[in-house]
Formats: structure tokens, sequence, C-alpha cells
């Protein structure tokens, strides 16, 4: 994808989302939610397949997203951050890192349960699927709102007998 496509793409899924956490700044890759930093390796536009749209776009600058438990967590390495995009049939969490942005995905249909909590540090969105938890950081200046929203979202899109979750 060129620059002109990255941006032209971010920009109709931010005019195209009706929540103001999906901005074209951060789908282009240009700047963090709460940051000016730019946050990956490559646009987090460009991680969407084509027929995918962010409903939510959660970030994180210091914690990435935790594996099983809380503690096994994959961090943003340097001035990187973590971008989390909540779309119709999945959460897509990108962590930057040096070498390349980790990527872990969590399909709807491997949700058994989603909730949050808020702190005064920081904020955490949680995916709980039949094997394992999935802790995405989130900025403390999200408002409590976005999270909910979020959790509402994802619970709706869930399915009775959730799937396991493919390899990343």
């Amino acid at each position: 994808m060129t620059d002109s496509d990255v941006a032209e793409r971010a920009f109709v899924l931010a005019e195209m989302a009706s929540d103001d956490s999906v901005t074209m700044s951060v789908l282009a890759g240009r700047e963090g939610r709460f940051s000016q930093q730019v946050p990956l390796d490559e646009p987090p536009v460009t991680y969407l397949e084509e027929t995918e749209a962010p409903v939510d776009v959660l970030t994180n600058g210091k914690r990435g997203i935790g594996r099983g438990v809380k503690s096994n967590t994959i961090a943003p390495e340097g001035d990187r951050r973590t971008v989390v995009l909540v779309t119709g049939r999945r959460t897509l969490c990108l962590v930057g890192q040096r070498d390349g942005d980790a990527v872990v995905t969590v399909p709807h249909a491997s949700v058994a349960a989603v909730r949050y909590s808020t702190g005064f540090r920081k904020h955490r969105l949680v995916l709980q699927t039949p094997e394992s938890a999935y802790h995405c950081w989130v900025h403390r200046k999200t408002d409590e709102a976005v999270l909910d929203g979020v959790r509402e979202y994802v619970s709706e899109h869930t399915v009775e007998r959730p799937e396991p979750v493919g390899d990343d």
C-alpha cells in the first residue's frame, strides 16, 4: 500500500466509524490516540482485511497485550505503542516492537466473556476464551463509556460455543 492509499483508506474508515476513537491519524499510523508518537512500524489500517472496518480503537504507550495472566504481557519497545482495533469479527491487538509489530488476533467467535477494569494509572479490557484470557492494556485517559461500549459490542458478537483461538 502506498502512503496515499493508506491515508485514503484510513480517512474513509474513520469517516464510517460511529465512535470518535477511530481517527484517520491513528489508523494511518501517524500518531497514537493520546500521543504524537508513531505507534507502530506499519500503519494499523494495513493489518485490516479489505472488507474489515474498526468500530473502536484503544491505545496504550507502556503496556501491551497479556496472554493467560496479565503479567505475561508483550509490551511495546522503545517509543512504540499498542493499538487495539475492534472490528465486526475480531479484536486485533498490535504491539510495536523494534523488529516488527507483534500481532495478536482474538476472533469474537472465540470469546466466552468480556470485561474491563479501570484504574488510576491504566485500564484493561479482558477477552476470555475457553483456553485463555487476553488482557488488552488501555490508556488511562480512555473514557469508561468507550470501554463499556467495546464490552457490549464484543459481547453481542460472541457465540454460544466459542471456538479455540487459532495460531497468530
